[in-house]
């Protein structure tokens, strides 16, 4: 067992450390923070970006590197960041069996996703093969749904995948008015009525809440109890609560809910209607992980492209904020995160921001920003080279990627069916 141990820690090390010098040259280096440097030198050693530099005026020897990239005309990006999906916990939504994203019960704060991360999705490589590496792997259902984690998007079990453990604990916020389908097939809403049970559904989390900062405040514990443990990151700073709300004044009563609770660290997920209160999120230093931007507005009298706007209204008053897919046909949707990040620079952000809300930005939302998100020196080797624009599906073709220095397969089933009837038809 201990040889066995010992091997599965070195295959491991092997996978995602990696020591060997590469060089990348001559490629647009699009950095995440805003800045593009157009003909760069990025060095990557033990897993860790060493260097990123303008080739036309640094110098260097290249022989410190066993392997040198040749870039030219081409661009290299870090990698993306999914926030908030059930990537790998999902493989066909229609067959119950393969869904693993929800327990039973209302208020699971110590439910966590990642032990239920499946690497050997079929849908993973999909999505890596347009540029996301990381995703915010999440629990649904219920009042409190549970603990998230951030997994690299490559490893041979859950353990290997992890990149950061338990981020963050997601809560839905009770809905003031729910909307149910004149139809069996959800394609023509009602009208909106009344929760009656919201008041009850507010009390319940304002009482775990309570309880649960009285238990951790507490010094010696007759009895160790899971659900507040859980909690224990919240009331310190070590976690993020992520509070699933899009109406106006639900985000309202959301944010004063946290602020009576002390909670530092407070992100809103959807928040359509954040761009009302953009005062308030400031004044509280709330960040938004926005909903999917291709989509329709919830209300008749919105903007017909609110979704795809909202990302520039944010923008504009200062509201960190960065994209998530959350919705129909979700994971294997999340390979189109880059272009909801092109959309969103198409409605008044520019490209670079718009890179920005899905690399840099969600790194500093989920807490992970000083070692990814961006290329820059001493941060983990994250990053990808496309042959073009990777916003664009057009350009976004991904050549290399590499997660902790290490190389990756970008190949997928999809690809595999593409060669062989191109083969089978005669194409070229």
């Amino acid at each position: 067992m201990k040889k066995l141990t010992y091997l599965l820690l070195l295959l491991s090390s092997i996978i995602h450390a990696q020591s060997k010098g590469i060089l990348i040259t001559n490629a647009t280096a699009h950095i995440g923070n805003g800045q593009v440097i157009e003909n760069s030198l990025i060095g990557i050693k033990d897993g860790k970006i060493t260097l990123v530099a303008d080739a036309t005026t640094a110098k260097l020897d290249k022989s410190a590197y066993e392997e040198i990239i040749d870039a030219s005309g081409k661009h290299v990006y870090p990698g993306m960041i999914a926030p908030n999906s059930t990537l790998g916990l999902t493989e066909i939504d229609a067959v119950r069996a393969t869904n693993d994203f929800r327990e039973v019960g209302a208020t699971l704060p110590n439910i966590r996703s990642l032990i239920a991360f499946n690497t050997d999705s079929k849908i993973i490589p999909t999505v890596r093969t347009n540029g996301v590496l990381l995703a915010q792997v999440t629990p649904r259902g219920g009042l409190v749904s549970g603990t998230s984690s951030i997994m690299m998007l490559d490893g041979w079990n859950w353990e290997d995948a992890a990149y950061k453990i338990d981020d963050g604990i997601h809560i839905n916020w009770p809905r003031i008015q729910s909307r149910k389908y004149l139809d069996d097939d959800n394609i023509y809403p009602g009208p909106y009525e009344k929760n009656k049970n919201y008041n009850n559904q507010a009390n319940e989390l304002k009482k775990l809440f309570s309880d649960a900062k009285a238990y951790n405040e507490t010094e010696s514990k007759e009895e160790k109890n899971l659900r507040f443990e859980a909690m224990k990151g919240l009331f310190n700073g070590s976690q993020t609560l992520f509070i699933h709300v899009n109406n106006v004044k639900e985000i309202i009563e959301a944010v004063n809910f946290a602020k009576t609770n002390s909670i530092s660290k407070i992100s809103l997920v959807g928040g359509k209607d954040s761009w009302m209160v953009t005062d308030l999120l400031k004044a509280n230093n709330v960040s938004v992980v926005v909903s999917r931007v291709h989509d329709l507005p919830d209300r008749p009298e919105d903007d017909v492209d609110m979704p795809f706007k909202l990302p520039s209204l944010l923008q504009k008053e200062g509201i960190l904020f960065c994209l998530n897919n959350e919705g129909d046909m979700e994971a294997m949707g999340t390979r189109n995160l880059p272009f909801m990040a092109g959309t969103a620079a198409a409605y008044g952000l520019s490209k670079e921001e718009a890179l920005t809300a899905v690399t840099l930005n969600a790194a500093k939302i989920l807490g992970i920003d000083k070692i990814t998100g961006s290329i820059e020196t001493g941060k983990d080797a994250n990053l990808f080279i496309s042959t073009g624009d990777a916003l664009d599906m057009r350009g976004n073709n991904i050549e290399k990627a590499f997660l902790k220095g290490s190389s990756i397969d970008l190949n997928n089933d999809q690809k595999v069916l593409y060669e062989k009837y191109k083969k089978k038809y005669g194409m070229k």
